[in-house]
């Protein structure tokens, strides 16, 4: 069976644990590239990702971008959303349908 996992810092993926998630706390980018690689090679299908881990490591998330496994997920921490996530939610709907249907302009 495929693992679900969350990784951020303390506060914002503890939570998580209640639902029955793996949860991993990271400090800095470079422990989040170490825990997302691991992961990946213990068939985890979905990764959900705190944005403010996420925008210190844009490579490695890229690197995941068109894999089957694991899907990464951007989430908002405990500070709220840096808008990360559903930027990339917008551009998968546009590469998917050609425009962004989602945008409000």
């Amino acid at each position: 069976m495929y693992k679900i996992a969350v990784i951020g810092d303390r506060d914002s993926v503890l939570g998580f644990k209640a639902l029955g998630l793996d949860t991993i706390f990271v400090e800095n980018g470079e422990e989040a590239k170490a825990a997302i690689n691991r992961l990946a090679g213990e068939d985890c299908a979905v990764i959900y990702l705190t944005e403010q881990i996420a925008q210190e490591i844009p490579g490695e998330i890229d690197r995941y971008t068109n894999s089957l496994r694991p899907a990464i997920i951007l989430i908002p921490g405990k500070t709220g959303s840096l808008g990360i996530g559903i930027e990339s939610v917008n551009k998968a709907v546009e590469k998917a349908v050609g425009s962004n249907i989602l945008k409000n302009e």
